[in-house]
């Protein structure tokens, strides 16, 4: 007879490091997480709805961008794009408390931030067709061969990805590792759907209007080449 099955255990592409916030960063947490942030898993378990018409008080173009780290991308291109609304998902409380403070500072109402796992939301809260692009730029890279199959940019992400963009909309990838450039290229190319808008098989020309953060402004003098990726979903 045989045992009780194993229960399936999703691999995430994360891992959530507990950091303390700075007294700057804690002092934007309380003042304004109860603002702008929004816990994922009370939009995934329903005690919260997601609804970022209700957010942000209008309906208009909404991109999400998949780990924002320190938030220096998000909150320039939030203050860049008044017209879109933003939505940038982290792990990392000190990121969040920092892009809380980059808000207050430049008065923003066009961002709202989400914690926890993004894919979860994704799959299971963002409607098919609602998104006017998804942003994932310097993913975790997971360099070790053993641990590569952590990488978020696989097959049946980007299928999930695709899915939740509406015609015409866009994926953004940019990396600072070759191979993991090579393979979201791989998995991109091969996806139903996608297009890329430079060309089949080709690299994005650095786009001028992506903010170059510290982290890239390190990868560059440390020597590593960065590659952007832009596929557009077929009508």
């Amino acid at each position: 007879m045989s045992g009780p099955a194993t229960p399936h255990r999703e691999i995430t592409s994360f891992v959530h490091h507990r950091a303390r916030l700075t007294e700057g960063q804690q002092h934007a947490w309380d003042r304004w997480w109860p603002r702008y942030g929004h816990e994922i898993p009370a939009l995934l378990d329903g005690s919260q709805p997601y609804d970022p018409p209700a957010w942000f008080g209008r309906t208009a173009p909404l991109i999400l961008e998949i780990g924002s780290g320190m938030g220096e991308a998000s909150a320039a291109l939030a203050a860049a794009e008044p017209d879109i609304d933003h939505l940038a998902a982290e792990v990392f409380e000190p990121g969040l408390g920092q892009l809380l403070m980059r808000i207050a500072a430049a008065d923003l109402t066009n961002i709202a931030l989400l914690r926890g796992d993004a894919v979860a939301l994704l799959r299971a809260r963002v409607p098919e067709g609602s998104l006017a692009g998804l942003r994932i730029w310097f993913p975790d890279p997971w360099p070790k061969r053993r641990h590569r199959k952590r990488r978020l940019v696989q097959p049946e992400f980007v299928a999930l990805a695709t899915s939740r963009l509406a015609p015409g909309a866009t994926l953004h990838l940019a990396t600072d590792w070759l191979d993991y450039a090579e393979q979201m290229r791989e998995v991109c190319e091969a996806a139903e759907g996608l297009v890329n808008t430079a060309g089949p098989g080709q690299w994005t020309p650095r786009p001028g209007w992506r903010p170059v953060t510290k982290f890239e402004e390190r990868a560059r003098r440390e020597g590593r080449e960065i590659h952007d990726l832009v596929y557009r979903r077929e009508v």
